[in-house]
């Protein structure tokens, strides 16, 4: 089944994409890489081979990657249990890491393709200038013909720091490099309209031209028992990537050559195009990659002015101050049902917007004693979204 295009028309937009994709982004998860004894190292080898074609056909590529404590799990003989702790994980991590890594560089020497570990943390993208010099350090392995090789370094994470999942990493670095595709490569074949082995009437979803409450509903249906990630953060790590004007697939990580198909064009697994807008990747990570310290509520008259009108929140629309944070701070906007309509960079403290809040631009200097801005969050620095906030 085609969702919102006809099967003519996506395949069509699908040929057209893969065709024209010069930078790809790969994720592999867990699920694909290891099985009941570990690291499956004829999938390893099988990757391997596959995106050294790619990468000589004068593409770019990055293979972002889980398996690390899967692998560590089967070398220390740890059972995995319902409620682990991080520092297990920790240990775990860092235990299979270095197992993830020499069996993709012993594949890719094979090839005489050279690789890069690169691990980072949720806290490396937040900051603006190692943000800026993770893109500097892929660009130059880029311009050596090296894979960057991704993953979490999940040994020093903390929890509240963590990126939710190796998908979202994915789409994170997807946009934050302006790749042109990025490919999820899992154990469920595609998106379906239902559960496939419980819904006789469920069919595959071959094209998605935009993320809807129904495919998010179809999400529900698919999972995996290995990893982080369920169907929804690969939806949602799809709808990351439309927002900066990429595309992105979900399919069989297990196919033998399921690269090679794609790029030729076959219908296989889920293809997601481009979103319509675009924004640019100062806005990215205002919107995506950093996390809020706070929220504002406005009323329908500021929202309509944000959505609509593309203007800055004024104090005159703030109805309510959530959280504490200082300025400068990534905050949230909330309709007055709840639903995050934009994200932004305060121009206030907290306590400040607390005090001006429902005031008009000329009563600021007097209640504060002085102006920094006549905006709480100036439209330069404001992104628009659509999602729910999610408790």
């Amino acid at each position: 089944m085609t969702f919102q295009v006809t099967r003519e028309d996506g395949l069509f937009h699908r040929q057209t994409l893969f065709d024209q994709a010069r930078r790809v982004v790969i994720k592999v998860g867990s699920a694909v890489l290891t099985g009941d004894n570990g690291l499956l190292p004829e999938i390893i080898d099988n990757i391997a081979r596959q995106v050294s074609f790619l990468q000589s056909t004068g593409r770019e590529v990055i293979l972002v990657t889980s398996g690390a404590v899967a692998a560590g799990r089967r070398r220390l003989g740890v059972v995995k249990t319902a409620h682990e702790e991080l520092r297990v994980k920790q240990a775990l991590a860092a235990t299979g890491q270095g197992l993830l890594m020499q069996a993709y560089e012993q594949a890719f020497t094979e090839r005489s393709q050279p690789v890069a570990q690169v691990l980072l943390t949720h806290a490396d993208l937040s900051h603006r200038g190692r943000y800026l010099n993770v893109r500097n350090t892929i660009l130059t392995l880029f311009e050596f013909g090296v894979v960057p090789i991704i993953n979490e370094n999940d040994t020093v994470s903390a929890e509240e720091l963590r990126f939710s999942d190796n998908d979202t990493l994915g789409a994170l670095i997807a946009n934050m490099i302006g790749a042109d595709m990025f490919i999820i490569l899992t154990d469920v074949d595609c998106l379906y309209t239902g559960h496939p082995t419980e819904d006789p009437e469920a069919r595959p979803v071959y094209t998605v031209a935009a993320i809807t409450k129904d495919i998010e509903h179809m999400a529900g249906h698919s999972g995996s028992q290995l990893g982080t990630g369920g169907m929804m953060a690969k939806i949602r790590a799809a709808q990351m990537v439309a927002a900066c004007g990429g595309s992105s697939f979900i399919g069989p990580g297990r196919h033998p050559e399921i690269l090679q198909a794609l790029f030729s064009g076959e219908l296989i697994g889920t293809f997601f195009l481009p979103g319509k807008g675009r924004i640019n990747r100062r806005k990215h990570w205002i919107a995506y990659v950093l996390r809020p310290q706070g929220f504002l509520v406005v009323d329908d008259g500021a929202r309509r002015a944000l959505v609509e009108q593309g203007r800055s929140l004024l104090p005159s629309g703030v109805v309510e101050v959530r959280g504490s944070f200082a300025i400068g701070a990534p905050v949230h906007c909330l309709d007055n049902d709840g639903r995050v309509i934009a994200a932004g960079l305060s121009n206030y403290a907290s306590a400040d917007i607390e005090r001006i809040r429902g005031h008009r631009t000329g009563e600021i200097a007097a209640i504060l004693g002085c102006k920094d801005s006549d905006e709480i969050i100036h439209r330069d620095n404001l992104v628009i979204m659509g999602r729910d906030v999610q408790d």
